[in-house]
């Protein structure tokens, strides 16, 4: 049944976020929601487990400025198939008394809108307490990396800068901190996946890596040709661009690829 709906939202014209969902109901791994506790109030999160007989490296999924849309989540089963343990917290969380996640949203401006209201500290207890969270669970091998989109690729950035024992942090065209002695802090590589189309964020490129060999901090860049930020989720599109779909396999397989080498 799973693979017939599949087959037949494959067969209409689609978005990147139906073809998440079908993703999503066909997928044969464990899929399940937790509540964390992280300061004020939980972070509610969505864990996506491997099919392996071995104990997995967990990513910390950070999502765009959208939410924690079915997309975020595709995504999260994507590195589950690939044999990692990943989780994405829903940092519109206790947003407010009537909505506390990202589904309460009747649209995604007003979820971005609310987003924006969300305090760094907040973010960062969430990150902390996701971290904390997998840290305990069985299956995973011990390593942490991070993995953040847009909004998520900066937070995944500020993030890097703070927190301890990470194996790595991916940013997905994602501005790092405006203020760069920040970077002292990061204790593990910075893997970056740009859009060639995207000035808005690659300006600062040549500072951001000026200031990261100053402090002798690790940052590997990749911009891809022909593709457009948020070319990851674009690129899942059917009507997407072939820039961005292009883009979109070649940064899955270096980040896969760094991922099997952690």
């Amino acid at each position: 049944m799973k693979h017939l709906l599949l087959l037949l939202l494959l067969a209409s014209p689609l978005h990147a976020q139906d073809v998440a969902l079908a993703k999503l109901e066909a997928s044969p791994r464990h899929h399940e929601w937790v509540s964390i506790p992280a300061g004020e109030s939980p972070i509610h999160a969505f864990v996506a487990y491997p099919e392996v007989s071995k104990k997995a490296l967990t990513v910390i999924v950070i999502h765009e400025n959208r939410g924690l849309t079915d997309w975020v989540r595709g995504f999260a089963d994507d590195l589950a198939a690939a044999g990692h343990i990943a989780i994405a917290p829903d940092f519109l969380s206790g947003v407010s008394a009537e909505r506390t996640r990202t589904s309460d949203f009747p649209t995604q401006a007003e979820a971005s809108q609310a987003l924006y209201t969300v305090s760094p500290d907040r973010i960062t207890a969430g990150l902390n307490a996701a971290k904390d969270y997998v840290s305990q669970i069985e299956a995973a091998n011990g390593k942490v990396v991070v993995v953040g989109f847009c909004w998520g690729g900066s937070q995944t950035f500020r993030y890097a800068t703070t927190a301890s024992g990470l194996a790595a942090s991916f940013v997905f065209y994602g501005g790092a901190p405006a203020d760069t002695t920040t970077f002292a802090g990061i204790s593990a590589p910075v893997f970056g996946f740009y859009a060639q189309n995207d000035q808005r964020i690659n300006a600062a490129l040549p500072s951001v890596r000026s200031a990261m060999a100053s402090y002798g901090k690790p940052f590997e860049i990749e911009i891809y040709p022909d593709s457009g930020h948020a070319f990851m989720r674009s690129g899942e599109d059917p009507s997407g661009s072939e820039g961005n779909k292009a883009a979109r396999v070649a940064a899955m397989a270096r980040l896969l690829g760094i991922l099997e080498e952690l």
